[in-house]
């Protein structure tokens, strides 16, 4: 029993730390050497163990015999079973880099490859950007009057945007433009978002997917010299239309197409180019745009430029004056009035140089785009989101102290608390995950999962953090008028849900779906072994990949039910105190979710891509995983504040309770029962660890966003912040203001009365206060000061029976 026990520690050991297949033979050689040597087995009990081991471990190690025994016979069977990989799934695969989602997928994050990271800072040029143009545009901003009365933005503020650059964050210098950081890109965006949707969607596609990403990333030297200047300067401004009635995620069944032909051409005739002929919708500034980036299949049936004749996506500017153009009328999504709309072209045709990147990129546009959606994904709409939770938690907070119920402000109710603390908790959350990928874009990486990951995650949390914020404000937030400054924030939500892979599509098919391919160690191998034409490297490479796949497994097994029955205690990792036990759950998680996604490939094959559900539930544990990663390197970079303690233990708290059920959902839904029931006992073996954010940290997390302070501060840094008492928010601050200066009166009235010195009601109170010298003259004064301003912070616009003409109660 003893040496049996020393056995499966053995095996267990080497399994834990991966050891290489060689040294595993080597250690499992010299214990059956001492088993020999010190052991009481008889000669034929040892004689049939070396067998077993010869017959196991040599062939194992002899590449030429476990190719053609064990890695041909596997080889074959999934030639045979494995659905072939299309041409637009190999471009999604092939865009980006891998990154952290590498470390999650193995089971043995390198957090150094994280901790190291810089915290993103801005330079002089870009914070003296935000104080001066930003600040100057936002006062200039009426979001009422551009979603209600004009449908636009004011001219003077289209002409301020172009003249100070806002569709040159991404230009670089040399063309007259800004060359921001992402992060700098990130938080001008942050701060319009605050005040306007409108104005920050008009400010957001010109620097995320359009022609001047694309040029710069692709465009040829002269299409660059022309086309980024004019861009810097505003005197063009460009969309892209990729978006169909027929085709939107379904880039394969785009109808928009190009023929290769001859024809005239500003008064040259016979010039070789493309026949145009689409239907897009959902355009982004469309309506006002003056170039357009189009996405089309082109067709070369008369092999005017090469042998093929389907050519694949190809993209293209067009001028919009172009003979053929059709610029629809307006779409109108949920009350936002950024410049929406459909292009439509007829028979336009246009020359080989204007494909963007000229004929070399031909046939390559769906790869370009799939480079370039970056921008978007992991840098605008997460910024968008951001705001939005920063805006709750700023002034939801403050509402809930300024707001009574009951002569007791209606943050200090249990009822609001639940909401007030999901709201601070997810901002923190939002704000880290959009500082982590930020600065990973700076840092030259362009993590295509992580940026469907931040999109998805942070747009999702917007919405739960703006519900939540409605929820609380009630009657003053669904009333619609000037004085409204949520409204219309509620109303942004599904816009960017849907915009940029839509977020239903994101989590169930791209997440996990690209991110397993992508990130998995050895699973892209596989495949690309099995699809290789050379089908004897394809065996060899095959082979490799098979083997340390299995040992993968093999070690994954062992050190998931390990670190469970030890609940991680054992494990080295960074951090001190709390953030320690936070890393060690990550550790954990990452190797429960790397031992899964293996039994899941396995068990349900090329089937896991169509089971949407099952793959939208690893993409929540995936994505909750970097979440709580981003969210322990937010609070290091912040100096690890002990005042912000509450904030990191909700949103870490939050997400591995997320990671639990997701991956408790997956066991109950994998259509093998047994395999399901065993994971259970692998990753969850004594219980389920992960709970809520319990109430008392609830209570802590609300109560940060009641009144001002340092934690507060930075939660909710980089938003516009208006001090007028008439304006929507900035009434909301002002009788925050005077609340808290009024604490210690109000609690001396509360004395006062309960002692029987003052009989008053709530109108009469301070006055009668006031003649029997319980306050003095400047005591009450600041009372009735206080009183009006809360009268006004909680007061809902009126407007007359016959329109929309705003009354004056």
């Amino acid at each position: 029993m003893i040496w049996l026990i020393g056995f499966v520690v053995v095996v267990a050991l080497a399994a834990y730390f991966r050891l290489p297949l060689l040294l595993w033979t080597i250690i499992l050689a010299v214990f059956m050497s001492a088993f020999q040597q010190y052991g009481d087995a008889n000669i034929v009990t040892l004689s049939m163990l070396w067998v077993i081991f010869a017959v196991i471990f040599v062939p194992l190690n002899i590449y030429p015999i476990r190719r053609n025994i064990l890695s041909r016979p596997i080889y074959k069977l999934m030639a045979n079973i494995m659905p072939q990989i299309s041409k637009t799934e190999q471009e999604a695969l092939d865009a980006g880099d891998v990154w952290w989602e590498a470390d999650l997928f193995s089971g043995k994050p390198d957090f150094s490859k994280i901790r190291n990271l810089p915290k993103p800072t801005l330079s002089a040029k870009e914070q003296a950007f935000i104080d001066g143009p930003v600040e100057q545009l936002c006062s200039m901003l009426n979001d009422w009057k551009i979603t209600h009365d004009d449908y636009d933005l004011t001219p003077e503020v289209w002409k301020f945007l172009k003249d100070n650059g806002f569709f040159a964050m991404i230009i670089p210098e040399e063309y007259g433009g800004l060359e921001f950081s992402a992060y700098a890109h990130s938080q001008v965006i942050v701060k319009i978002g605050s005040r306007s949707g409108s104005a920050a969607v008009t400010v957001m596609v010109p620097n995320s997917l359009g022609p001047g990403k694309l040029l710069l990333t692709y465009g040829t030297e002269e299409q660059k010299n022309y086309y980024l200047p004019r861009l810097a300067k505003g005197e063009e401004l460009p969309c892209f239309a990729l978006t169909g009635p027929s085709a939107g995620s379904d880039a394969g069944a785009m109808p928009d197409t190009g023929v290769v032909c001859y024809g005239s051409f500003e008064g040259k005739e016979k010039v070789l180019g493309i026949r145009l002929n689409w239907d897009k919708r959902y355009i982004t500034l469309a309506p006002v745009a003056t170039i357009l980036g189009l996405a089309f299949k082109l067709q070369d049936p008369d092999h005017l430029i090469g042998e093929e004749t389907d050519r694949g996506i190809t993209l293209a500017l067009i001028k919009r004056e172009t003979a053929g153009v059709e610029v629809g009328r307006r779409h109108f999504p949920l009350n936002q009035s950024f410049m929406n709309g459909p292009v439509r072209g007829k028979d336009v045709f246009i020359p080989l140089d204007w494909i963007i990147g000229g004929t070399d990129y031909i046939g390559k546009g769906w790869s370009m785009l799939m480079e370039c959606l970056s921008d978007g994904r992991a840098i605008s709409l997460p910024a968008l989101g951001t705001a939005g939770g920063k805006m709750a938690s700023k002034f939801t907070g403050a509402y809930a102290r300024i707001r009574q119920q009951f002569h007791t402000p209606i943050g200090y109710f249990e009822g609001i608390e639940e909401p007030l603390a999901e709201i601070g908790g997810q901002a923190y959350a939002m704000e880290s995950a959009r500082l982590l990928v930020l600065s990973c874009l700076d840092n030259g990486e362009v993590p295509s999962v992580i940026s469907g990951i931040v999109k998805q995650q942070l747009m999702h949390r917007m919405r739960i953090t703006v519900n939540h914020a409605m929820d609380i404000h009630g009657g003053h937030g669904i009333c619609m008028g000037p004085h409204n400054h949520l409204a219309r924030s509620y109303q942004l939500v599904p816009v960017g849900i849907t915009v940029e892979g839509a977020n239903i599509l994101t989590r169930s098919l791209m997440i996990f779906g690209q991110g397993a391919m992508r990130s998995h160690p050895y699973l892209l191998k596989e495949v690309g072994a099995v699809h290789n034409n050379d089908k004897q490297q394809g065996l060899k490479d095959f082979d490799q990949a098979l083997f340390a796949h299995a040992g993968f497994v093999i070690s994954n097994v062992v050190r998931t039910l390990w670190i469970a029955l030890t609940s991680a205690h054992l494990l080295i990792t960074p951090g001190q105190g709390i953030t320690k036990y936070y890393y060690r759950q990550l550790v954990r998680m990452s190797s429960s979710f790397a031992l899964m996604t293996d039994a899941c490939v396995a068990v349900l094959g090329g089937s896991l891509k169509r089971r949407e559900k099952i793959s939208g539930r690893f993409a929540d544990a995936l994505s909750n995983m970097y979440v709580l990663t981003a969210v322990l390197k937010h609070f290091e970079d912040d100096g690890c504040p002990e005042e912000d303690i509450p904030l990191l233990k909700w949103a870490c708290d939050d997400a591995l309770f997320n990671i639990q059920q997701a991956m408790k959902g997956i066991m109950v839904n994998i259509n093998i029962p047994l395999i399901g029931g065993l994971l259970n006992i692998l990753v969850f073996p004594l219980s389920k660890p992960y709970q809520k954010p319990d109430d008392k940290l609830g209570h802590q997390v609300a109560r940060l966003l009641l009144q001002p302070s340092t934690t507060l501060t930075r939660l909710t840094c980089g938003i516009y912040v208006n001090n007028n008492p008439d304006d929507a928010t900035g009434r909301i601050l002002l009788a925050q203001e005077l609340v808290l200066k009024t604490v210690d009166i109000e609690r001396k009235l509360r004395a006062a009365k309960k002692n029987g010195e003052l009989q008053g009601d709530d109108t009469g109170l301070y006055v009668e206060a006031r003649e029997k010298h319980i306050i003095d003259d400047e005591e009450f004064k600041l009372l009735e000061q206080t009183r009006l301003a809360v009268q006004n912070a909680v007061k809902v616009d009126e407007f007359s029976n016959t329109g929309w003409k705003v009354e004056t109660p």
